[in-house]
């Protein structure tokens, strides 16, 4: 048997500057980091010829072709698998469409198993192209590139979105002793919503692609305060970078009517009252997890006891998409 693990992400700056239709006009830039909340997939060679796959559904067929589950069909074709003796198995920490990257990190967890059952030995940047030609090229969903690589390599990462696709990687220059703070302070809240990410970012796409002045102007601007949110790291400055949280927050509103609804505004505002310096919604938006930055977390916590969400804890991870 073989398991491997992808770590889940929370974005730092920069979001949405990822999708190929701005970064093949204009180049991105985000930062990102893996966390210790992971997609596990295990693989299995069955006795008899036969295909089993268990995630939230139960799949037993005969062929490849016959899988309902786009990835875990691409994959194996992707792979070139040549045999019909397999069980897969998917479990994760926390629920997929909860803005946390969990397509991806499924993705290149079952692509790590697959490569390393067959004898394969992978790069981590192929992992990376591989999960973006499955989800973006094969699956033409309108994500951009950030999970597929901040899965593969862990870390807090910095990425640069090249308008031929190319993405540089580069680990964030931040202090250990910035690194903890951050980590320290950092607080998520899961608001009860789930939504798929393709719904929210398909109206950015759409936007994009037709050259709408202020989506472009939008996502100019937001790319800016990626830079800043690395300005701010740099220096230890996390009381900026909380500022800077508020104000991609309001833009990032802006980009779609799905981003936010009354209730998220209401716990936002709630937190702002009661300790946090800064926050937003984490992923493509709609629902999934509040991301607050706050130096008096006692009060933060106490405030938002209250709203009945739940609050996950988490520490950065440092190493990414790996076998157990």
């Amino acid at each position: 048997m073989i398991i491997a693990r992808s770590p889940l992400r929370i974005s730092l700056g920069g979001g949405g500057t990822d999708l190929p239709s701005y970064y093949e006009e204009h180049e991105g830039f985000l930062i990102s980091a893996a966390i210790d909340k992971y997609v596990y997939i295990t693989l299995h060679q069955t006795f008899e010829e036969e295909i089993i796959i268990k995630y939230s559904r139960y799949e037993h067929v005969k062929s490849i072709d016959e899988i309902q589950h786009p990835i875990v069909r691409e994959a194996l074709k992707l792979v070139n698998w040549s045999n019909n003796n397999i069980e897969i198995c998917s479990m994760a920490d926390i629920p997929a469409g909860t803005g946390l990257g969990s397509s991806s990190s499924f993705t290149t967890a079952l692509l790590r198993a697959l490569h390393t059952m067959q004898g394969n030995i992978v790069s981590t940047r192929t992992l990376a192209e591989e999960a973006c030609e499955i989800e973006m090229n094969r699956l033409k969903e309108p994500i951009g590139k950030q999970d597929q690589y901040i899965a593969a390599y862990g870390g807090i990462t910095c990425m640069n979105f090249h308008k031929d696709g190319y993405v540089w990687v580069d680990p964030l220059n931040i202090s250990k002793e910035t690194l903890y703070n951050l980590e320290d302070n950092l607080i998520l809240y899961f608001t009860g919503f789930s939504r798929s990410a393709g719904s929210i970012l398909a109206e950015q796409d759409t936007k994009s692609k037709a050259k709408d002045s202020d989506m472009t102007a939008n996502l100019h601007f937001v790319k800016d305060l990626g830079y800043q949110s690395k300005a701010a790291f740099e220096k230890g400055d996390l009381n900026t970078f909380a500022d800077i949280m508020n104000v991609h927050w309001e833009y990032k509103k802006k980009r779609s009517g799905g981003m936010s609804n009354p209730l998220i505004d209401e716990w936002y505002d709630l937190a702002l009252k009661n300790g946090a310096l800064g926050g937003k919604m984490i992923g493509a938006g709609g629902g999934g997890f509040l991301m607050f930055y706050a130096n008096d977390k006692i009060r933060l916590r106490k405030a938002m006891a209250k709203t009945g969400m739940t609050e996950v804890r988490f520490r950065f991870e440092m190493e990414g998409s790996k076998v157990l």
